[in-house]
């Protein structure tokens, strides 16, 4: 079977954001350059990261953002890739998509269920905030990688809602690096 990675890069108050800070109207929108990211070892993280899997699923906002920067993009680190893997958007207002290699899926808990059964490796979930909160709303997580960058921003998007959903997560790798990002590796308990 294969595996549902969720990455994030997280603020120490729970708010996430895409490295470019512009998906939102957020008054410190871009804290992940401001604060880290473009380190060399938070870079090979990343990269390392997108040459594990073969699959990304994203969310309509998230999917639009990358559709309208990626395609035209190269690059064997980054753009070469997510230009060609299959692409999954959970969507239930798009009608159709035009960047190479990508579907439309419309019900998160038979249709992500499907694909996670279907030939293949692993699948990596970048930002897209709604869709990961029904991922971990459908227990369809296999492991969730946060990077936590050493600021707070007092409010934005967040993956984990006060919905009072107890899910519980054991330390799978932990680590610094040099710029005082953390970089945790969870794995779900039950």
């Amino acid at each position: 079977m294969r595996k549902i990675i969720v990455t994030e890069f997280i603020t120490l108050d729970g708010v996430i954001e895409a490295p470019g800070g512009n998906e939102t109207p957020h008054p410190h929108g871009g804290w992940t350059f401001k604060y880290g990211y473009n380190s060399p070892e938070t870079g090979k993280y990343k990269a390392d990261e997108l040459a594990s899997v073969d699959t990304l699923l994203l969310g309509k906002n998230t999917y639009e953002n990358f559709a309208a920067y990626w395609p035209g993009q190269t690059g064997a680190g980054f753009a070469g890739p997510i230009n060609r893997m299959p692409k999954y958007v959970v969507s239930h207002s798009l009608k159709k998509v035009e960047w190479n290699n990508s579907h439309i899926l419309r019900d998160v808990a038979k249709d992500v269920a499907a694909l996670k059964e279907a030939d293949g490796g692993d699948i990596l979930v970048y930002g897209s905030a709604t869709l990961v909160k029904a991922l971990l709303h459908h227990n369809l997580i296999d492991e969730l990688r946060l990077m936590v960058f050493p600021v707070s921003v007092g409010g934005g998007l967040r993956i984990f809602d006060d919905n009072r959903e107890l899910k519980k997560f054991g330390l799978k790798h932990s680590r610094a690096v040099d710029n005082g990002v953390l970089i945790l590796e969870y794995l779900p308990i039950g």
